[in-house]
């Protein structure tokens, strides 16, 4: 019988993983900029995949650095401030396509503003959060971070709570409607 491997589910690895996804889409678009053919579909997907990304960072990971780090807090609200940002840009890009004037524009203020915020993420937030959990915790809050991505909203909501628990009570649901929206207007996500 083949042995199944089994994911890694490590917190670290698991935002690492994300990030380089996100690089990876970043990468693309910017060498597809002359072709506005399915732009705006890998748009569409990295909003998606940012929006996952937040949302269970804010549900599971904020409440973590909250308790362990000293500085939680501020750590967390500059983490709620970056997303607020990028948030309101994807808001933006959502209702254009690359003919509107200002979409590569937003485009690259999204894709810097994000290469910005991983760079410091893995440079100073992960290495911290890293020697504050043990082994255990990493690979609980790994699972259940993979886990929620397949029920959080996958369109920016900028007005919609930011922690806990209003967000573990509205975000499943916001999920469920957008993951509805996506299907019924055939957005690949």
């Amino acid at each position: 019988m083949p042995q199944i491997e089994q994911q890694d589910t490590d917190l670290i690895r698991v935002v690492e993983a994300d990030h380089r996804t996100f690089e990876a889409a970043f990468e693309q678009l910017e060498a597809s900029a002359d072709e506005p053919v399915g732009r705006k579909a890998l748009v569409d997907h990295v909003t998606a995949e940012l929006v996952r990304h937040a949302v269970v960072q804010e549900q599971f990971v904020h409440p973590v650095i909250r308790k362990r780090l000293e500085d939680g807090d501020a750590v967390v609200e500059r983490e709620l401030a970056a997303y607020a940002e990028a948030e309101e840009v994807m808001k933006a890009l959502d209702s254009r396509g690359p003919a509107d004037f200002d979409f590569e524009p937003l485009l690259e203020r999204l894709i810097a503003g994000v290469r910005g915020h991983v760079a410091d993420e893995e440079a100073h937030l992960l290495p911290r959060l890293a020697a504050a959990c043990d082994a255990e915790e990493l690979q609980d809050l790994g699972f259940k971070v993979l886990a929620a991505k397949d029920f959080a909203p996958t369109r920016p909501h900028p007005h919609a709570p930011d922690s806990t628990p209003a967000n573990l009570v509205v975000g499943p649901g916001v999920g469920l409607v957008d993951h509805i929206r996506d299907a019924l207007s055939h957005r690949d996500v």
